[in-house]
């Protein structure tokens, strides 16, 4: 209920209450509208109030279907404000229907990863709705370009921004909200298909497909992940925010691996229970795992020196000044 204070005025500047109601109903309704009309929001469900909720918020990048949609679902389960991210608003809004339907709380966050400019968007809206963020999990992901793209209009190659890069920026500007939010976890969503970076030809223009079922820019992009997950460790050691990479499964039954023409081998209930050990275990900091235990990954991500040329040209690749 609202209550309206009574001031004393002179009589030719006293305002009718009716007035001052409808007022402040008008500014209280721009106010909902700047924080969801934006094109990175295309919210679901309500924003920015996660400090009035004792629960701690997630967001899932890539999780309107597959291993993302139901890692999304299980946080709803257990109590978290998800943030579901993706590119479809519908497939989205059924994500939060879903868990709002089993009680949970959610919301939809729309960007396209092969547009850095969107990317920015979402961590913009997050940072303006929330105070905190006690969990990242970077999951959005494809296993090669569509409609024969070469390069995004950020000049990148587009697996490498999609998998990598997007997250890469996205980690970066979210940092101080999951700072704010310590305990906090970050979980980057790798694979056992590793390539060792080749750093005069990042963007594979010398490459040639070898009709492999995994690719070149596939394997490449996920051992980044993993580099920038060790990369992480060491920066954010005694912040309260741990970073893990995971290998969830091998060849899950999802679009992207149907798409690929290849068999599936395990389910998505198997890769979400991979994620879940990491968002609920104490596992520590700067691990890469497979099969529920921490894994040696690709000899590149020991290489000190190959960290730190990913790092530079990752900066560089967003624009970032330091």
């Amino acid at each position: 209920m609202m209550q309206v204070t009574t001031m004393t005025t002179p009589s030719a500047f006293r305002l009718p209450i009716a007035m001052v109601l409808l007022m402040m109903l008008l500014l209280t309704g721009c106010h909902e509208a700047g924080g969801r009309g934006d094109p990175a929001s295309d919210s679901a469900s309500g924003a920015g109030d996660d400090a009035e909720r004792d629960q701690p918020v997630a967001l899932v990048t890539g999780s309107t279907q597959g291993l993302g949609a139901e890692v999304a679902r299980r946080l709803g389960g257990m109590g978290h404000h998800v943030i579901v991210h993706g590119r479809d608003i519908d497939r989205g809004q059924d994500v939060v229907a879903e868990i709002e339907a089993e009680g949970g709380s959610a919301e939809f966050r729309r960007a396209d990863f092969l547009e850095l400019d969107r990317v920015r968007e979402l961590a913009e809206s997050i940072n303006r709705d929330f105070e905190r963020l006690n969990l990242l999990i970077n999951n959005a992901g494809i296993g090669s370009a569509e409609d024969g793209m070469e390069r995004t209009v950020d000049g990148v190659e587009p697996v490498f921004q999609v998998n990598y890069l997007a997250h890469f920026l996205l980690t970066e500007q979210l940092l101080p909200l999951l700072e704010a939010g310590a305990p906090a976890r970050i979980i980057n969503v790798s694979s056992g298909a590793q390539a060792a970076i080749d750093f005069d030809d990042v963007m594979l223009e010398h490459w040639e497909p070898d009709g492999s079922q995994i690719g070149r820019p596939y394997a490449q992009s996920k051992l980044a992940q993993i580099l920038h997950a060790y990369d992480m460790a060491e920066r954010l050691e005694n912040t309260g925010v741990t970073i893990n990479a995971l290998h969830p499964a091998t060849f899950m039954d999802t679009y992207m691996v149907r798409r690929a023409g290849i068999e599936p081998q395990t389910t998505v209930d198997e890769g979400a229970d991979a994620v879940m050990q990491l968002v609920t275990d104490e596992v520590g900091s700067g691990h890469y795992f497979r099969d529920h235990s921490p894994r040696r990954a690709q000899d590149q991500a020991y290489d000190a020196e190959a960290r730190r040329q990913l790092r530079e040209l990752s900066l560089e690749l967003i624009g970032a000044e330091d």
